[in-house]
């Protein structure tokens, strides 16, 4: 009997330090991922990050799963090589940056929010946003 409970302790505690390592390499692995799917030279730690370029800034909440999100990408990354020094284009997915859609209050995606160059939301569209619709609004803005 004994050896059945000192058998099953340190199978308890094996469990325990691989659960540990599982988490601790699954929390690096989807900051670097989190990393590579922001589009924009800002930092997802940053928070706002317009704040510290004093630019206009774009930023589009969704999921690379969903296809509105799919079909707005290439979009988005036509108009951050458009907009560059101008204007701010940050993409943030959601599968990898969950406690984003909380933080920005995120009802529906993909959902494209716009701020000034100081920070404060100007605009806010849930759904797919058109390259011509993101132009108009930037040029609202000011940004030409």
């Amino acid at each position: 009997m004994r050896q059945k409970e000192s058998l099953l302790l340190i199978v308890t505690l094996i469990l325990i330090v691989l659960s540990f390592i599982f988490n601790v390499c699954c929390d690096n692995q989807s900051k670097k991922t989190a990393d590579q799917n922001t589009t924009s030279g800002v930092s997802p730690e940053s928070p706002g990050g317009q704040n510290a370029e004093k630019l206009p800034m774009l930023v589009d909440l969704g999921k690379g799963t969903c296809i509105p999100c799919k079909k707005m990408k290439p979009i988005l990354e036509e108009l951050e090589v458009e907009y560059k020094g101008k204007t701010i284009v940050r993409v943030i997915d959601l599968r990898y940056e969950p406690r984003e859609a909380d933080k920005y209050k995120i009802r529906l995606i993909p959902t494209q929010i716009f701020f000034d160059a100081e920070g404060k939301e100007v605009f806010r569209h849930e759904g797919f946003m058109d390259k011509q619709s993101i132009k108009a609004k930037f040029a609202e803005m000011g940004v030409y």
